[in-house]
């Protein structure tokens, strides 16, 4: 064994006993994914959520960042077994974790972020990711006319094409004859948290023409943002209002309610209601941000066209296609 991974299984094991000790009240619960609690997107969209809470409140929760995927069954189980309810967990990666877990702790409740898992103690939320990735889709159109966009995913996921493909539908439905530059940065957590080939991609976009891309890609997005500034063009953030991160230079931030979904599970406490939820435009689940950084970039002519495709996808007179339901993008 190696000092490196020796001195990491002593890291993991002194943040584990921490996470048994404090976890030792019958405090609700928040554990992050991969990407760490301030990644400045979906991770921190959680915490910001659980921080109203407590504001809100004055109660107090736990929190633990998993470092690698191993921790997550055991983060899980501990946090369980000391009482914490209810215990809410980030992303689709815990999926194929939860079931036996919630079945080993029936009295505990689970709310899991970004999948869907069949159980009694268990609250699904989802959101539909496809129809806020249509409108900032059709920003981008809106807001250059040079034929070209992209797209930059985290991991190369059926969730993450969901984000693509609404994307490049609201850009078609803006310019039917554009072309969309999809990419991913990997097919592993690992691709959450890698700017530095979420820049590169970026790059390769802006090379090929594009002036506006597209960042699914949690930590790994701020190599987007960052690649948008240097290159004087413009990147669209995700889950939380980016837009401050590089002003002139993030056209908007596709906004993905975690937050929310995660202080009503803490309100909801140990007696909420299970089975599935899913967030969309009429929950203000999820939408696009405008805010004193995106001001200058965003006309009231462009906003009119948006808020028009947004009250026509609600009413259903507009339908924006879920690559979920049958793995395809007809744009």
């Amino acid at each position: 064994m190696t000092l490196s991974t020796l001195t990491k299984r002593i890291a993991g094991a002194i943040a584990m006993t921490a996470l048994a000790t404090s976890a030792a009240l019958a405090d609700p619960a928040l554990i992050y994914d991969l990407g760490g609690k301030f990644d400045k997107s979906f991770n921190e969209a959680a915490y910001n959520g659980a921080e109203a809470w407590k504001a809100e409140t004055g109660n107090n929760y736990l929190d633990f960042e998993i470092t690698n995927a191993a921790q997550r069954e055991q983060a899980l189980r501990r946090f369980a077994s000391q009482g914490a309810n209810p215990i809410v967990i980030m992303s689709f990666n815990w999926g194929p974790i939860l079931p036996g877990l919630a079945a080993e702790f029936p009295d505990t409740k689970f709310v899991v972020i970004d999948a869907v898992v069949e159980a009694p103690n268990v609250r699904s939320v989802v959101f539909d990711e496809h129809t806020g990735s249509f409108l900032v889709g059709a920003l981008a159109a809106l807001k250059s006319d040079s034929g070209t966009y992209g797209f930059v995913g985290g991991q190369d996921t059926p969730l993450i094409h969901k984000f693509y493909c609404g994307y490049a539908q609201g850009v078609k439905a803006i310019n039917p004859d554009a072309t969309v530059i999809e990419s991913y940065i990997g097919t592993t957590p690992a691709a959450w948290n890698d700017p530095v080939a979420g820049g590169e991609l970026t790059k390769a976009a802006y090379d090929r023409g594009a002036d506006v891309v597209f960042a699914a890609a949690g930590g790994s997005g701020l190599g987007v943002l960052q690649a948008a500034a240097d290159a004087d063009k413009f990147g669209i953030g995700v889950d939380s209002n980016q837009n401050y991160l590089q002003p002139g230079h993030v056209l908007t931030s596709m906004i993905k309610r975690v937050d929310v979904a995660v202080q009503q599970a803490f309100n909801d406490g140990a007696d909420m209601e299970t089975g599935t939820q899913v967030l969309g435009l009429a929950e203000d689940g999820v939408g696009y941000s405008l805010d004193e950084f995106n001001q200058p970039l965003v006309t009231d002519e462009m906003i009119a066209k948006v808020e028009e495709l947004k009250a026509q996808i609600i009413a259903g007179e507009l339908e924006v296609h879920n690559y979920e339901t049958d793995n395809t993008c007809p744009a």
